[in-house]
């Protein structure tokens, strides 16, 4: 949903409001969707790149946009999600996320545990 918040001097969703609508939608499939089915959410990712190209201006609405997300590369340290903002008839934002697995503990790169590479497996896209 748009907050009027989100809402920049030139009446469209500010930039860098954006990357908190992926940020939402990162945490859901990483985090809260694992948890609520059973599974073990994901620990220890951090963020190693952000890519962000904006098609068109995003006003203030009351109806909802998407975010869709999906895994377009899997590797065993690392994976890229891809995502798209959207409403049915527009496309307004096309981003992309390369997140690392992360020992906090040891402050290095980690593998993606078995669990892990299975549950992004289902998501992956070309």
């Amino acid at each position: 949903m748009v907050r009027f918040a989100d809402i920049d001097s030139q009446g469209h969703v500010n930039n860098v409001r954006f990357f908190d609508y992926l940020e939402d939608a990162r945490l859901g499939m990483l985090h809260v969707d694992p948890y609520k089915a059973g599974d073990a959410p994901f620990k220890g990712l951090v963020v190693a790149r952000h890519e962000i190209d904006y098609r068109r201006p995003l006003g203030f609405r009351a109806e909802p946009v998407r975010v869709e997300t999906w895994v377009t590369e899997l590797r065993p340290v690392r994976f890229t999600l891809q995502y798209e903002i959207r409403d049915d008839e527009e496309l307004y934002v096309t981003a992309k996320s390369v997140l690392v697995a992360y020992d906090v503990e040891r402050a290095a790169p980690r593998r993606l545990a078995a669990g892990e590479l299975s549950y992004l497996r289902r998501f992956v896209c070309d």
